[in-house]
């Protein structure tokens, strides 16, 4: 059986819809998909990147904490291992990397260093996958975040590459969700 809820942008609507999912289907896996803005790291545009860890790139909670910490979590949210090696997730427009979060549109490429200043190895920036994240793990429920890269902030022709994007990547999103789903 498969439920599915678009939860809107931001991380407070990213939380919400992850607890009413739980709470009221008690969900075995919560995968969250949608589109990222790319920060380097070898993902381009219409790539999909899985997140084999997830944090926020605009958290920080003092004394004992590290930015990108939520106080009582890891800094970094981390799926099963056995979904991350599932052999769909193998293609060449798959890519595996970090996937970080934070209330903020980013837009240009001085966001994007800021970020990489918290987290060097960041491949996509959203604004809603750590929130998913921290209540799966509140909640001890299994999740994998996959996001289609969409532009990234800086790269020359960025606003060219984004023109088709709203018919392709649906497309590239649907078929890597389409084969973990099958495979799980």
């Amino acid at each position: 059986e498969i439920v599915a809820m678009q939860c809107g942008i931001g991380k407070v609507n990213a939380a919400v819809g992850a607890l009413t999912m739980i709470e009221n289907f008690h969900p075995a896996l919560i995968i969250n998909t949608g589109v990222a803005g790319g920060a380097g790291g070898g993902a381009g545009i219409l790539d999909v990147v899985v997140g084999e860890r997830v944090a926020y790139h605009d958290t920080y909670c003092g004394p004992g904490t590290q930015w990108g910490e939520a106080a009582g979590c890891p800094r970094y949210f981390c799926p099963p291992a056995s979904l991350l090696s599932l052999p769909q997730l193998s293609d060449n427009k798959v890519k595996k990397g970090l996937i970080c979060s934070g209330d903020i549109f980013v837009s240009r490429p001085e966001e994007v260093a800021r970020i990489k200043e918290i987290h060097p190895d960041v491949m996509a920036v959203d604004m809603e996958s750590a929130a998913i994240a921290q209540v799966c793990h509140l909640k001890n429920v299994p999740f994998l975040c996959a996001r289609v890269i969409s532009d990234t902030p800086g790269e020359a022709d960025n606003i060219a590459q984004y023109e088709s994007f709203w018919e392709d990547a649906p497309r590239h999103t649907f078929e890597v969700l389409s084969s973990i789903l099958k495979a799980i």
